[in-house]
């Protein structure tokens, strides 16, 4: 098989999933999508939405349609970060420690309600996100390939919840903010569970190995230089000085490197070996509003981040 053949075959399997995951998950499709890029490109997710969006039930069925390892981390405000990691354990019959690994060993890791947890389960996350180790009792402990971590929080609860600090956030690819439903997409979410219930339908995995080539072909899509200087532009727009009294720090150059592995796995997504600026602008929003801090004062006149860049890639010329 020539190696056009395989990554053809690489991108048919993945298609296939997108399609059965984007059949029973309605109105979800750029979740997905979002979703499968962050598997392409070593990226991690975070997902806000109210109750009832199929947060949860979106990385429970990609993780079902991975053959790899998966687990849920339930976070509550009493949750420890060996609750996450693991710990060492003594062992009686050979008088020694043992590492017990914690559920953030595993391929996809999802993380409900992260905004429950404490500050320093938090900083444990950040470690295994960033650097793919987890560090304990003086040993370092490497994370399998691939590891994605999908975090979940609630926007509409407040009362015992420890918001991401900005430096969190900065290590996430995407944060992808979830809107209720409109008439037509509700309706049709009604009469599939009448229809067929809620289980996802029986397909065929994605193997890890399909996985990993998979992202190489990925990472191998053309991004021509006018397209990196346009991603250079929306950046840099952030930190204009007319902005200072909207915006107390602008985003940093890991978001320019985000926002182009996101548009090259985008581009080969949909088939195409070279990405365009369409895939930039539209993941725009999703990779770097999180990377913005306004201040005061604009969030005070009801400004977002998420407003702004879409401003900033409406004014900003691509070629």
């Amino acid at each position: 098989m020539s190696p056009k053949d395989a990554e053809n075959r690489h991108r048919d399997r993945i298609g296939s999933v997108r399609a059965s995951l984007a059949a029973g998950l309605i109105g979800r499709e750029a979740l997905i999508e979002r979703l499968l890029i962050a598997l392409l490109t070593g990226g991690h997710v975070l997902i806000e939405g109210a109750p009832g969006l199929a947060k949860t039930r979106a990385v429970n069925w990609l993780a079902r349609a991975v053959d790899g390892s998966f687990a849920r981390v339930q976070c509550t405000p009493d949750l420890m970060p060996a609750d996450l990691t693991g710990t060492a354990v003594f062992r009686p019959d050979t008088g020694g420690f043992e590492f017990v690994r914690g559920p953030v060993f595993h391929n996809i890791l999802l993380v409900d309600e992260i905004n429950r947890a404490p500050p320093k389960v938090q900083s444990a996350l950040l470690e295994a996100m960033a650097e793919a180790q987890v560090t304990s009792g003086g040993e370092t402990h490497k994370l399998p390939t691939p590891f994605l971590a999908v975090a979940t929080q609630n926007p509409i609860e407040h009362e015992g919840t420890y918001p991401l600090p900005e430096a969190q956030l900065d290590r996430f690819l995407f944060h992808v903010s979830l809107e209720l439903p409109g008439a037509e997409v509700e309706r049709r979410i009604l009469d599939l569970v009448e229809a067929e219930g809620q289980d996802m339908p029986a397909i065929e995995g994605i193997g890890l190995d399909t996985l990993m080539a998979a992202r190489r072909d990925a990472m191998a899509v053309h991004l021509s230089p006018v397209l990196r200087d346009y991603i250079v532009r929306l950046v840099m727009a952030t930190r204009d000085a007319g902005l200072s009294d909207s915006v107390d720090y602008a985003v940093s150059p890991r978001g320019s490197l985000a926002l182009a592995a996101a548009a090259k796995a985008r581009a080969w997504l949909d088939g195409r070996d070279h990405a365009v600026p369409g895939d930039v602008d539209a993941l725009a929003g999703d990779a770097l509003a999180h990377r913005l801090v306004l201040t005061w004062a604009a969030r005070a006149e009801g400004q977002t981040a998420r407003a702004l860049i879409a401003d900033i890639v409406a004014r900003t010329d691509a070629l």
